[in-house]
């Protein structure tokens, strides 16, 4: 059976970690990039099956990211969960307009509920099929 594989696009070491830890609990394995550049590189070495990316982050911000993952055709269907600080009406807006599949402020979701939305994505009967500019709810 093929390891499932997480991106996790996040800058705060804390919080990479305990995304790190909690997702491999689960099973994952994960790749970590800590700014938008290294997140492309990961792209393009080893394709995950779902990124988990922040938005505010040195160099290239997540926004850029996800641009550019729903530009290329090899990573366009790839679901993506925004997990950020921003949580006004026009960041996740922009988000969800440019194609994240869906958005958690990191201050109003803790970390289990996140974990989950990931496996809803990825495993079991309620694999969800990610489209781009649908939303979860």
């Amino acid at each position: 059976m093929k390891r499932i594989l997480v991106l996790v696009v996040e800058d705060e070491q804390f919080l990479t970690r305990v995304l790190k830890d909690n997702l491999e609990a689960e099973g994952f394995m994960v790749d970590l990039a800590a700014n938008g550049d290294e997140a492309i590189d990961h792209l393009h070495k080893n394709r995950p099956d779902l990124i988990l990316l922040d938005i505010l982050m040195p160099k290239r911000d997540g926004f850029f990211v996800l641009g550019e993952v729903r530009k290329n055709p090899e990573w366009k269907g790839l679901p993506v969960i925004v997990l950020s600080n921003l949580g006004g009406d026009t960041e996740i807006k922009k988000a969800l307009e440019m194609g994240a599949d869906n958005y958690f402020v990191k201050s109003q979701h803790p970390i289990e509920e996140v974990v989950q939305e990931v496996r809803n994505y990825l495993v079991g009967e309620n694999k969800k099929e990610a489209k781009i500019g649908e939303v979860s709810s």
